[in-house]
């Protein structure tokens, strides 16, 4: 089931499908958090897609100090917010760290966090969205842009 054009009625599917359009229609800069300079790792994938798409890249990763995909990388959100204007934080980290990574979003005054696929924090996601960030959890980035812009799967 394609959950941005699913016509499923409820609370749930109507606020994911409101967060996930408005952040895949809207938003354009992405801060990746966790973005992997190696090209066969999930997050450079992605990035590498949204970038080719139109979309800015901002790379956030502590343990990288050479530019990702033609950017310069970041340790941390704080930071990269200093150099560009993020709408979007792109999760690529454990569970257990987006409660931190939520804090830095609400700071930086982003508009929405996205969690990829196999990352979840209910908590974390109502603490987000009670400070006005349209969140998405357990779905990939790349894979719902594709789908709701009507173009080929991306894999």
């Amino acid at each position: 089931m394609n959950p941005i054009t699913s016509n499923i009625s409820g609370t749930a599917t109507a606020a994911y499908l409101s967060d996930a359009e408005h952040i895949l229609r809207h938003c354009r800069t992405v801060a990746v958090v966790g973005l992997s300079p190696k090209p066969e790792r999930d997050s450079f994938r992605v990035a590498r897609y949204m970038q080719s798409q139109g979309w800015r890249i901002v790379p956030v990763n502590p343990m990288v100090t050479e530019p990702i995909l033609g950017e310069p990388v970041f340790a941390n959100l704080l930071l990269a917010a200093q150099h560009a204007r993020i709408e979007l934080v792109n999760c690529f980290r454990q569970a257990s760290e987006i409660p931190a990574i939520v804090a830095d979003a609400l700071a930086i005054q982003a508009q929405a966090l996205w969690m990829q696929r196999g990352i979840e924090h209910p908590a974390a996601a109502t603490l987000a969205r009670a400070g006005g960030l349209k969140v998405v959890q357990n779905q990939c980035l790349m894979v719902e842009y594709a789908r709701l812009m009507g173009l080929p799967d991306p894999h």
